[in-house]
């Protein structure tokens, strides 16, 4: 189950302990919104992209952002593209539903986070399932997740900069 894969790479960080489970899906930021009790945008949805090279791109933004397509390709090279929902699980490690950043294989992944994310003291990622999550603050999320970067690809909703 990826919520153990999840749970063995926070425990590395001394932060597996602060992983919730709900009795309700969380598959989806409005569902985790309300599982977790913040506002969507605090929610940190972590998309998979394909990669040229075979693998994927896992960007970590907030939760009401959307990917800007233009500054995705000026920073990648090439046009966004989200893996297709049969590819998830075999080049994250994690169903659709529960992707996240954390126990995936480096090889395979490249993991960024957003600056969307930044507004906010603490943001709340999957953990492996559609129904849990972690409360991380943004410089713990970038740490845990091995991000490579601080990237800014997307564009949030009007009037919310």
């Amino acid at each position: 189950m990826s919520i153990e894969l999840a749970r063995k790479h926070l425990e590395k960080y001394g932060v597996a302990d602060r992983i919730r489970e709900f009795d309700v899906s969380s598959a989806t930021v409005e569902l985790a919104a309300i599982a977790v009790g913040v506002e969507g945008a605090r929610i940190c949805k972590t998309l998979s992209f394909k990669d040229e090279g075979g693998g994927c791109i896992l960007i970590q933004t907030a939760g009401d952002s959307k990917i800007d397509n233009s500054k995705f390709k000026k920073f990648f090279g090439f046009k966004a593209k989200m893996l297709p929902f049969d590819e998830v699980e075999e080049l994250t490690g994690h169903e659709p539903g529960g992707v996240c950043a954390f126990g995936v294989d480096k090889s395979r992944a490249r993991v960024y986070c957003d600056v969307s994310m930044k507004r906010f003291s603490t943001v709340f990622p999957a953990c492996g399932s559609d129904n849990s999550a972690i409360e991380l603050t943004c410089d713990e999320l970038f740490r845990v997740s091995e991000a490579l970067e601080w990237i800014d690809v997307s564009k949030l909703p009007a009037g919310d900069k």
